[in-house]
């Protein structure tokens, strides 16, 4: 395999979201409606007003549920042209 080829499980994806933390209220709607399963509440960290806040681990697929639940808007859905891989420090290619 080459250095520019991708492993067997790597996850290949069309989007992936951008989320504004300082409009959340931590009602964690966008949690359970995630079936990538990659979104999950920060425990210990609060945005300007208090409120805990979704934070986006890798393999994002970009499919909308986070912002079709969200009451607040705080997701911004990001679709790519071509098709790119999660790589293995969390970042795409």
């Amino acid at each position: 395999m080459s250095a520019a080829a991708a492993p067997d499980d790597a996850v290949k994806v069309r989007g992936t979201v951008v989320i504004d933390v300082e409009a959340s209220k931590g009602c964690d709607l966008c949690i359970e409606a995630c079936k990538p399963d990659v979104l999950e509440m920060t425990t210990d960290l609060t945005n300007d007003r208090g409120y805990r806040y979704p934070e986006l681990l890798a393999e994002c697929t970009g499919c909308r549920a986070c912002a079709d639940v969200c009451p607040d808007f705080c997701f911004r859905v990001c679709r790519f042209n071509e098709a790119k891989t999660w790589t293995a420090d969390g970042g795409l290619r």
